[in-house]
């Protein structure tokens, strides 16, 4: 049953190995140039932002992960009340389980814990193949209160999953047809595969406004589905797609150029507050993480609360070694370099 492939994929994440080791986010090929002389105060940096009718205190979100089982409830719940401290935003896992058994909605809604966030609904783009329409994105949106709605493309974890929905014909005239239709802004995001140039051509004129990237680099939802066939003894495909994907910031900056005017969100091994900076220096306008906040989401709010701030620092101290003092100033900065055979090129700006 779906509730209890819900619970697969939680243990899974917390118990095994599920991060790519070969196939890097890419963060690491750039380096920003130390300023010793910053010329600012680093009390006075803001790394706050406007976002959908909505004001961040950071540019990080709490990418979309569970609901539909009680472990689930737990952990959006410690989510929500740390995003809401912390003043972040955050997306609930897939809510096609809710939508089918209502009375599991409770695992989603976190609206009474987190009432000033923003909160992003989320369904499979796949599941308008299969009977989804105007009416569930709705009862996804309504569901937990929702500021927009995120469509999540995972074909290849459909592909590999023993209950996968392999049908993706005809997808970007129906994500058209929601983002027309629907109240709220409809975003869409990979699920750790990256977002192609040509994917991405195609979808800015759908109406959509925005995009999370979510490349390869971090955790693999083949490693997770492959863990599930195993124990299951109906494994079929080989480890050949361990290290499949386009990594975060190849899709960056591929996104970045065929749709400079949507949010883009960089997600996908995204690890530390230096991370972040350097990929909103690439032009993202914010960061997601899932993982990390995912094991600190077990134990409780306040461990979440305690990585989210530490990321704010190490983004803060980041800008303050450059001399950013604002969001604004740090993207494009001229500081953050590719790194060439432990080179700095210091000639000139990355563009």
């Amino acid at each position: 049953m779906i509730q209890n492939r819900k619970e697969e994929h939680l243990r899974i994440c917390l118990e095994e190995d599920v991060e790519v080791h070969l196939h890097t986010s890419g963060f690491e090929k750039f380096r920003f140039i130390h300023q010793a002389l910053p010329e600012i105060d680093r009390d006075e940096i803001d790394v706050s932002l406007n976002l959908f009718g909505k004001k961040l205190r950071a540019p990080i979100l709490i990418s979309p992960m569970t609901g539909g089982s009680e472990t689930g409830k737990k952990i959006n719940r410690n989510l929500a009340l740390a995003a809401q401290k912390v003043g972040v935003a955050m997306g609930v896992g897939s809510q096609r389980i809710a939508i089918e058994f209502p009375e599991l909605a409770h695992t989603f809604q976190v609206r009474d814990l987190a009432p000033d966030i923003l909160l992003f609904a989320n369904l499979g783009a796949v599941q308008l193949n299969y009977g989804y329409g105007l009416n569930e994105c709705l009862k996804a949106i309504e569901m937990i209160g929702a500021d927009g709605l995120i469509f999540h493309l995972n074909a290849l974890q459909e592909a590999c999953q023993l209950e996968g929905n392999r049908n993706f014909k005809g997808l970007v005239s129906k994500i058209r047809d929601a983002c027309r239709d629907l109240p709220v802004p409809v975003l869409v995001k990979e699920c750790g595969w990256g977002i192609s140039q040509e994917v991405a051509r195609r979808l800015k004129d759908t109406g959509i406004q925005g995009i999370d990237v979510a490349g390869a680099g971090g955790t693999s939802w083949f490693f997770i589905e492959n863990y599930r066939a195993k124990a299951k003894k109906k494994a079929y495909l080989s480890e050949s797609f361990r290290e499949w994907g386009i990594p975060t910031v190849e899709s960056l900056l591929w996104v970045r150029e065929v749709a400079p005017d949507l949010t883009l969100i960089a997600s996908g091994g995204i690890r530390t507050g230096l991370d972040i900076a350097k990929a909103i220096s690439l032009g993202a306008t914010m960061a997601g993480l899932a993982l990390p906040m995912l094991k600190a989401a077990v134990h409780s709010a306040d461990a979440v609360a305690e990585k989210l701030t530490m990321l704010i620092e190490e983004l803060r101290t980041a800008m303050f070694c450059i001399g950013a003092s604002k969001l604004e100033e740090l993207r494009d900065s001229p500081y953050l370099q590719p790194v060439h055979r432990n080179y700095v090129n210091v000639k000139g700006p990355l563009r």
